[in-house]
């Protein structure tokens, strides 16, 4: 299996998804796994895995907001998507009655 180091801010959002996955509720002293790196550098990391791919996510500070915003900030582009859309939906139905209503009246006088 292969094994690689990446820092969150690197990962697809398919990983993303499946780092909040694995630890939904964020990481505790059980879950970290420290390794000297090639410098000699203390390095801490979280594991996530795939059918081929052991990922070690590094820990940062900002890794713990990362998570507990992950779901909160895809809730709100989901909600802004789905508004967009109904938005549309609603416009295109106003023009379609507006256009309807019209019909054979080539005649009509505006004034």
């Amino acid at each position: 299996m292969l094994r690689k180091l990446v820092d969150y801010k690197k990962l697809d959002h398919e990983l993303a998804a499946l780092l909040i996955e694995t630890y939904p509720d964020g990481y505790g002293d059980d879950d970290i796994i420290s390794f000297r790196n090639g410098h000699g550098e203390i390095v801490e990391a979280v594991e996530i895995q795939t059918s081929d791919t052991l990922y070690l996510v590094k820990i940062s500070k900002s890794l713990a907001s990362f998570i507990s915003n992950f779901e909160d900030n895809i809730e709100k582009e989901l909600e802004t998507k789905q508004e967009a859309v109904l938005e549309e939906a609603d416009t295109t139905d106003y023009e379609s009655e507006f256009n309807t209503d019209n019909e054979g009246d080539d005649d009509m006088d505006l004034d």
